[in-house]
């Protein structure tokens, strides 16, 4: 064989280097597809031991989520927060952490936008509630990163805790200080004037958040596969040691990515106030933070692979009254789902590296 066969690719197994070199790319495709489908069979079995259907389970899944127009509707108005809350998690999982305190942003975001939004007016206003949000939430959770760093924190732990603490002290200002006087039975800030509120985008029944959540997941995607920044991110992540032996800002970049994901967390909280609920009130306490885990970790981390699972997820959650309705369950059955999943998703990580048919090696040797 020629050596120029070799350069260009070519020879007998050629297609089989080509295949091979393709492997971990599947890997990651098909490990968390298959936990996926694992978790939709162990909660199929979970429903048969109450005596349920499965089938009519994910049929009404499918009715309630992505049967008709208005089910997309219904399904699409859940995918912005879903969306940021899973770069939340994301952004800082690139450098090994796992912050779960995305919810905490959301409802201080919603909190700062629904302030603000009573004090400004005209379309700058709207700016500036955006920004109020995306700045309180990335402090918040930049705080985290920088507890890490400074004082080796936890940040399960610490992002977790401070979730609560964050629920707890918007409940305080909602209730007390910015309570409008006139929201007797749910306690809320002021409602927003409508020029301060976001309008749905033509052709499409949805809010502009979801365009705001695709661009966001783009911007991370060249972040964190296109960048310098992003490039000394992943060797810290795979390495700190390493990556601080070669010098890298590790400390800057934790700090960074971290206040990063909190900022898009609070962004989401600014869209559920301005496009949804009209005022920061007890309904921006939606769980939607601890969704946006699971979302995450199903997408592996990638920004890209966010979206599709993003908007799987929000099906499920836009289906939840239906089914308490039509199968006599309670409106948690979603949870329990998105628990089973979420915890065969952790198991999944032990087959990383062990199965022989993503190995590099394996199809050269067929």
């Amino acid at each position: 064989m020629a050596a120029s066969d070799h350069i260009v690719g070519r020879g007998p197994n050629a297609g089989a280097r080509v295949f091979s070199g393709l492997m971990p790319r599947a890997e990651a495709v098909a490990i968390p597809l298959g936990a996926l489908l694992a978790g939709f069979l162990a909660f199929s079995l979970f429903l048969l031991f109450l005596g349920k259907s499965p089938a009519e389970f994910y049929g009404l899944v499918w009715k309630a989520g992505f049967s008709s127009a208005f089910s997309w509707q219904n399904t699409l108005s859940r995918v912005a927060p879903l969306i940021m809350a899973a770069l939340c998690v994301a952004l800082p999982a690139r450098l090994g952490l796992v912050v779960i305190g995305g919810e905490g942003a959301i409802v201080l975001g919603g909190l700062a936008a629904g302030v603000t939004g009573t004090h400004v007016a005209g379309p700058l206003g709207m700016v500036l509630m955006a920004l109020s949000a995306m700045v309180l939430g990335g402090l918040w959770i930049g705080a985290i990163g920088a507890l890490r760093i400074k004082r080796g924190v936890n940040e399960t732990i610490s992002s977790l805790l401070m979730a609560y603490i964050a629920i707890a002290l918007f409940n305080h200002f909602v209730e007390g200080p910015f309570r409008d006087p006139g929201s007797l039975n749910k306690p809320s800030t002021a409602p927003l004037d409508a020029a301060l509120r976001v309008g749905e985008m033509p052709f499409i029944a949805a809010h502009w958040g979801v365009a705001a959540g695709v661009i966001a997941c783009v911007l991370c995607w060249i972040l964190i596969d296109r960048t310098t920044l992003g490039f000394a991110a992943r060797i810290a992540g795979d390495n700190i040691r390493a990556a601080q032996v070669q010098g890298l800002p590790v400390g800057p970049l934790v700090i960074g990515f971290t206040a990063l994901g909190g900022a898009w967390a609070g962004l989401a909280g600014f869209f559920e106030v301005a496009a949804v609920h009209g005022s920061a009130n007890a309904s921006l306490i939606a769980g939607y933070g601890y969704t946006g885990i699971l979302i995450a970790f199903l997408a592996r981390h990638n920004p890209l692979a966010i979206l599709p699972v993003a908007v799987l997820m929000a099906g499920f959650e836009a289906s939840s009254g239906l089914i308490q309705r039509r199968m006599d369950l309670p409106d948690a059955t979603i949870l329990v789902f998105e628990g089973m999943v979420f915890i065969i998703i952790l198991l999944s990580e032990a087959l990383y590296g062990r199965l022989r048919i993503f190995s590099p090696g394996y199809w050269e040797s067929r």
